[in-house]
């Protein structure tokens, strides 16, 4: 090996390190700056699978990787987030988003012979002005500083892969390499499945695809058939991850690995028919912006051609990965609580929707408590004492929740976010806090329930009927509180301030007649003790879900 090519292959590899790290650099700055509004997505998506769609091509014009996005997927399905059919959107729309790379890598052809139109001629500038906003500025313009920097990161790298194939461009064993690629389907595909697997990213091999293109040492054939075995590639990261997971996690992978297979047989036959029919275009050169083309076609037709079909590749992904029966009994031993919480790591690929899974189980942990809530007013009110056990084991998965969700938002924090989420992953741990409090108290009134049945204690007419007034706006406060935390709603925060001042004014007049009674004999001493102990509780409960609606407020 000459001391020419040993330089270009150093070159190629520094080239497609800065590439690499551009692509990085650039998308840890976009997450940063989409902030809430990439992550709140996510709520819609639940709802509307063509949303999903959406935002899978969101995720991955962000991150720059389909694969990334992909284990994304997997975390969902796993933690319980999206279910199979909704997670079929995410996983075409991802595969659209991926096409984002290779337009930006295209732009410098679009630029055309004027090199001043051409990205790459602006790209140290870029880097400068960026180094420049990350050292002297802060929030929203270090943010536009580390997109710049990625950008510039990714042009220079683009621009070094390609001065270094230059050279070889007319080398012979660059034609033939391509010729017996472009002439053989199964090994085009071979191809392009093991560099994108060996990369981890169909983004970055296309990349290198499209670099080789621009000297036109590329084949039309060879290049569809590479980019379809990188659609195929792509999985392989998702199937990996998904090891370990919960079987829908598992099926999720299935899907996405099957629904690009299908789009690479659709495409690749068609391909084979062109190079018999007409092998003056098959075997012509294609540029990078014809590869930038079809790759957006190729993704773009097999979503529409495929998205009807969502049912059919989620039943196919049933027949792959069968429910075993130990598995099925598993299902049905674990309760709502245990199913609800399975925060999963594989979310951090992108810290504002990790952060957004982590205000769906604030959420999710704050429901349990209002119901929790209920179910003690109910023992307290109507005498169920048969469910005081319920409320003990409700409080015991509360408990449970508090802890994990409380591990799961210090890994959060580590991740990169902005001063905002930061901030918002503050509320988080307090509204935690607040929530398993109001879990506290709910146990503490369904206690003072069992004193009461075990003391053989009975409120008075007008007693009960002042708990019943009491407890029904304190229930009402938990849950706009909750409500407030899930939707941002500045009325539910009003709501919940009104309600929290009723509480209040109540608790001090009730405690107040209440003690009137009892100088006077009306109320037996006892009870009077335990219904002033409830009024104490309520009251409490009231404080804490005003605490959750003011970090909501602190957000806004």
């Amino acid at each position: 090996m000459t001391i020419d090519l040993l330089g270009s292959v150093f070159t190629f590899i520094g080239g497609l390190g800065m590439f690499l790290y551009g692509m990085n650099v650039m998308g840890d700055g976009m997450q940063k700056a989409a902030g809430s509004k990439m992550s709140s997505f996510l709520r819609l998506v639940t709802n509307n699978r063509l949303l999903g769609v959406a935002l899978g091509a969101l995720i991955t014009a962000v991150l720059h990787s389909s694969a990334a996005t992909t284990v994304m997927v997997v975390g969902f399905v796993n933690a319980g987030i999206l279910n199979l059919t909704q997670a079929v959107g995410v996983i075409m729309g991802a595969n659209i988003g991926t096409t984002i790379t290779a337009w930006m890598v295209s732009l410098n052809e679009l630029g055309g012979a004027m090199k001043v139109l051409q990205p790459s001629f602006f790209a140290p500038l870029f880097v400068g002005i960026g180094s420049f906003l990350l050292a002297f500025c802060k929030k929203k313009k270090s943010l536009v500083g580390e997109i710049l920097i990625g950008m510039g990161f990714l042009f220079v790298g683009l621009t070094y892969m390609s001065g270094a194939v230059t050279p070889y461009a007319d080398s012979p064993i660059f034609a033939k390499a391509f010729a017996v690629l472009g002439g053989n389907p199964i090994l085009g595909i071979l191809v392009g499945a093991g560099v994108t697997a060996l990369l981890q990213s169909s983004t970055a091999s296309v990349g290198i695809l499209q670099t080789l293109a621009m000297s036109g040492i590329v084949n039309t054939s060879a290049a569809i058939y590479i980019t379809l075995g990188q659609n195929i590639g792509t999985c392989l990261t998702a199937v990996l991850s998904s090891t370990g997971a919960n079987r829908n996690a598992k099926r999720a992978s299935v899907i996405h690995l099957s629904f690009n297979m299908a789009g690479a047989v659709l495409f690749g036959i068609l391909m084979y028919v062109v190079t018999i029919v007409r092998p003056d275009i098959a075997y012509g050169s294609i540029d990078s912006l014809r590869i930038s083309m079809f790759h957006t076609v190729f993704n773009v037709t097999n979503t529409v051609l495929l998205f009807p079909f969502a049912s059919l590749l989620v039943k196919f992904s049933g027949m792959v990965v069968k429910e075993t029966p130990e598995e099925r009994l598993e299902e049905q031993r674990k309760t709502e609580e245990e199913v609800g919480l399975q925060l999963d790591q594989r979310v951090f690929q992108s810290p504002p929707m990790a952060l957004e899974v982590a205000v769906m189980e604030v959420v999710h942990m704050g429901k349990m408590a209002e119901k929790n809530l209920r179910l003690a007013v109910d023992i307290l009110i109507n005498g169920d004492h048969d469910r005081i056990k319920d409320v003990s084991k409700n409080e015991e998965a509360i408990d449970v929740m508090n802890k994990k969700l409380t591990e799961y938002l210090v890994q959060v924090n580590n991740l990169s976010l902005n001063e905002r989420q930061k901030r918002q992953v503050s509320n988080l741990f307090y509204s935690v806090s607040d929530i398993e409090r109001i879990g506290d108290h709910a146990e503490n009134l369904a206690e003072s329930a069992q004193y009461m049945l075990d003391h053989n204690l009975q409120f008075s007419d007008i007693g009960l009927e002042d708990l019943r007034w009491i407890t029904g706006v304190t229930t009402s406060v938990v849950t706009s509180a909750i409500a407030a935390r899930q939707d941002k709603n500045m009325e539910d925060i009003r709501k919940v301030s009104k309600l929290e001042d009723e509480v209040d004014t109540l608790e001090e007049e009730m405690r107040d007649k209440h003690i009137d009674r009892l100088s006077k004999n009306i109320c037996n001493p006892s009870t009077g003790v335990v219904f002033l102990d409830i009024l104490s509780n309520l009251e409490r409960i009231s404080d804490h879900a005003y605490n959750i609606a003011g970090y909501v407020k602190d957000e806004m």
